[in-house]
């Protein structure tokens, strides 16, 4: 975790810091660069790119309401689920089941893209721990589980929680792109950049011996800041590492597969670093 934060910290600040003062003056940076090729920066250039994640998230207050119970644990710890590595990262039947990112740009300007996408992350709530208890239910065999004021979740029957098909992050974002390096073979772009939209989760959660919840649904919203680095190779081949942070708020979490009223919300912080590869090509040559 303490890792993530650090690169995010060297793309967010270091990065900014150093490229905003070398990409004033493009004599600056080298008298051999060429920018006047520039993919990925000019208006109706097009990228699509698919990755792969790491993901970390704040500790959170999980609140439950339905019949017979209303209660929040608090200071929830939960982590992502990275896939162990086979050919399931290459496989296109099997793609989208690692912690994945799928973004498709459009430059409405140079240098200025417009970017629509998903971010796949897994979201699971750590079993080994004790959370602190605040509310009421009815059910005494439940409502024995809570000790001064506490609940162990060791004890699966009370409560798993896992958004893990996942914690889907459905969103669309502005990035503003500068050039690091032009070469006739190869450049390397920055952007930075925000965006916001819906979380979609795919739920996996059993509460008190219910039937497992475990469908898509429109949970809440997000916001979201990124910076990137882009590798191209030949005008068209891209590489991507990406560094997002942002927050995450979902007041309707569905916690049972039928229609009784029974949810759960909550809100934390995410980090994110995610890489994978891309192709870029100019509208305008179509």
């Amino acid at each position: 975790m303490k890792k993530i934060f650090k690169i995010f910290a060297f793309l967010f600040l270091g990065l900014n810091f150093s490229v905003a003062q070398q990409t004033d003056s493009t004599q600056a940076i080298s008298d051999d660069f060429d920018f006047s090729i520039k993919p990925m920066s000019k208006k109706g250039q097009v990228f699509i790119f698919w990755g792969w994640n790491r993901a970390g998230f704040t500790n959170s207050d999980i609140h439950f309401e339905g019949n017979g119970y209303n209660f929040t644990l608090e200071n929830v710890v939960a982590h992502d689920r990275p896939s162990d590595v086979s050919w399931a990262y290459v496989d296109p039947g099997q793609m989208s089941t690692p912690q994945f990112n799928f973004r498709l740009g459009y430059f409405i300007k140079d240098n200025l893209a417009l970017v629509v996408g998903t971010d796949h992350m897994k979201y699971v709530m750590d079993q080994e721990q004790t959370v602190r208890f605040i509310g009421n239910i009815s059910d005494p065999v439940y409502a024995a589980m809570v000790q001064n004021g506490e609940v162990d979740l060791r004890d699966s029957n009370f409560l798993t929680f896992e958004h893990t098909d996942g914690l889907n992050y459905v969103n669309a974002g502005l990035e503003k792109y500068k050039p690091l390096l032009s070469r006739e073979k190869i450049d390397i772009m920055w952007s930075y950049g925000a965006g916001a939209g819906v979380l979609f989760p795919k739920s996996n959660i059993k509460l008190f011996g219910n039937e497992r919840s475990d469908r898509f649904h429109v949970a809440g919203f997000g916001l979201d800041a990124r910076a990137n680095i882009n590798v191209i190779l030949w005008k068209h081949w891209m590489a991507r590492i990406e560094g997002k942070v942002g927050y995450i708020n979902m007041p309707d979490i569905k916690t049972t597969l039928n229609n009784k009223p029974d949810k759960a919300s909550q809100d934390f912080f995410f980090g994110q670093v995610n890489f994978g590869i891309g192709y870029t090509f100019d509208t305008h040559k179509i």
